[in-house]
């Protein structure tokens, strides 16, 4: 039975929505380092990266809506994004100091926060997650924990 006959279970889109918020990521990192357009980023990772097989390995599906949703809150409301990040941040790392990897998880992770869609507590887990896959070594995922709990806070009050 393929996906197209059987409806999807609520693991296999938590899966999808889990591998769209890392696509996010590489996009906006792409993005940022290639001087793409978004369009040009999206059409490539919906066309080429989702669901590929690269040397055996068969990449995760993501869920279209999600990751198109959130590369494009966050190319539309990134200066919004980025103060809330630098607000989050100490004041000596403004958010042009940081890695590259980590603004692109922010601002994607921004984004899913003020598209105020999925809880602000499953956003920060999700993305904690996602440094994890970038940085499974360092102690990013506990800076990416603080930082999105104190955007969280300033993006969704009503939610904590």
């Amino acid at each position: 039975m393929t996906s197209e006959t059987a409806p999807l279970s609520g693991n296999q889109r938590r899966k999808m929505k889990s591998a769209s918020r890392l696509y996010a990521v590489q996009a906006l990192f792409q993005m940022e380092h290639s001087g793409q357009t978004t369009n040009q980023v999206r059409v490539e990772f919906l066309d080429h990266r989702f669901g590929a097989v690269y040397e055996g390995d068969e990449m995760a599906e993501g869920d279209p809506d999600l990751f198109r949703a959130l590369l494009d809150e966050a190319v539309n409301n990134q200066a919004r994004i980025d103060q809330m990040t630098d607000r989050a941040l100490v004041a000596k790392w403004p958010i042009a100091r940081i890695d590259p990897t980590l603004r692109a998880l922010f601002r994607a992770a921004g984004a899913e926060l003020v598209l105020a869609d999925t809880p602000p507590k499953v956003v920060i887990v999700e993305f904690v997650d996602v440094a994890r896959a970038f940085f499974p070594e360092g102690k990013e995922a506990s800076f990416v924990n603080a930082v999105l709990d104190h955007m969280a806070r300033e993006a969704r009050p009503e939610a904590f």
